[in-house]
């Protein structure tokens, strides 16, 4: 049971504040996924498959960033902006299907 008041804990996106870590923690996982990318090229081929399965890891990632990013109130054409695709484009592929 979640006994947390949300007007008590949610932050308006006016008032929200930048996390700084992203930067570093982004870096972070480029290099342990460019590592993994390393250890398969020295013959661990059996890791093959799970460097490949990171892709969907991510994808689905992604999709959640970009569902919290809407609930959290960004427009299509500003989530598309930050990925250099149109906002149609966003909607299209993380959009509501029917």
């Amino acid at each position: 049971m979640n006994t947390v008041k949300q007007s008590l804990t949610s932050i308006p996106r006016q008032q929200r504040r930048d996390v700084v870590e992203n930067d570093q923690f982004a870096g972070f996982a480029r290099r342990i996924i460019r590592a993994h990318g390393r250890r398969v090229a020295t013959g661990d081929v059996e890791a093959l498959r799970d460097l490949v399965a990171l892709s969907s890891v991510i994808d689905d990632a992604i999709g959640e960033a970009v569902i919290g990013l809407r609930a959290f109130g960004y427009s299509w054409a500003e989530i598309g902006s930050r990925l250099g695709i149109s906002r149609q484009a966003a909607q299209q592929r993380w959009g509501d299907k029917p």
